[in-house]
């Protein structure tokens, strides 16, 4: 089970710099575009297994020390930007963690697959009637 969001804060740490895109003078002036660092390895609040999926499964978005980085420039505002980078981090922990139901095999009931072979039967039986009439 994962921590609320509120959990990880203390073991988060962020950097602001200036957002990209069009703004006018206040992306030259601004820093709004605010980027979430994450270390996973020295996480508190996670067990050594969800540490390990974490590292595996998110391995491409980790740098070499195994930190997991979120940036948001969306908005104008640094606190809009800052809120965006917690609720993306949180859902990719969510998404990373998140064990997919394990599939129980069924089989079909008899009178489906009576129901199916007749279907299949009254279709070969309509294209053969139809072709060249002999007279």
């Amino acid at each position: 089970m994962l921590p609320p969001p509120d959990a990880f804060l203390p073991e988060l740490s962020f950097q602001t710099s200036r957002s990209s895109g069009p703004g006018g003078q206040n992306v030259n002036k601004v820093e709004s575009r605010v980027e979430l660092r994450f270390r996973i390895p020295d996480s508190e609040l996670l067990t050594d297994e969800q540490k390990q999926t974490l590292l595996q499964k998110l391995a491409s978005r980790l740098t070499t020390e195994g930190e997991l980085l979120v940036a948001a420039q969306e908005d104008r505002s640094q606190l809009r930007n800052k809120e965006t980078a917690l609720r993306k981090f949180y859902e990719t922990l969510q998404k990373a963690l998140h064990k997919p139901k394990a599939r129980k095999a069924t089989r079909p009931s008899q009178g489906a697959v009576r129901q199916r072979l007749e279907s299949k039967r009254k279709h070969g039986d309509k294209k053969a009637n139809r072709g060249r009439v002999d007279y």
